[in-house]
């Protein structure tokens, strides 16, 4: 496969920094950079973002996290390595990640179960974080980016 251009974020520096800026939010706000890589890497496996599922395993293990947890990722409803705070995180990452997927794209226990765990401030940051990490997967795949390309 060949890239069809650029990442457009990195053709657009605007777009780039405003990306990036997005991006500083949710550890801002006092989300883990743990969660936030494990976000990243169950929304990248829904989209099928090649370059970023090859980055954010990366970029998690340099926060410390675990082989365990990221090869058990897409299964984190069976595997008891998760915390029922990044249970609802990932549950909600989903859901938003699937919007087209059901009429209700968050039902309300999902986002209930997301309230239990997190702050109205906490849950913004994450839902932000969720949306960034969507965007980032969209512009990488309508433009044919190269897993390996970026070694974060």
């Amino acid at each position: 496969m060949q890239e069809r251009m650029g990442n457009p974020a990195l053709v657009l520096p605007a777009a780039m920094q405003a990306l990036n800026a997005l991006g500083k939010v949710p550890a801002e706000a006092g989300l883990s950079p743990k969660l936030l890589e494990l976000v990243n890497l169950r929304a990248s496996q829904i989209n099928g973002c090649s370059v970023c599922i090859d980055g954010h395993w990366r970029i998690a293990r340099k926060h410390g996290e675990s082989d365990e947890r990221l090869f058990a990722i897409a299964g984190w409803r069976d595997a008891p390595y998760y915390s029922d705070a990044e249970r609802a995180a990932l549950a909600l990452t989903e859901a938003v990640t699937r919007a087209s997927d059901r009429a209700d794209p968050v039902p309300d226990e999902i986002w209930d179960e997301a309230t239990r765990h997190y702050d109205g401030r906490s849950l913004a940051a994450l839902v932000i974080a969720i949306a960034n990490i969507n965007v980032w997967n969209r512009l990488n795949i309508a433009t044919r980016q190269i897993a390996g390309a970026w070694k974060p």
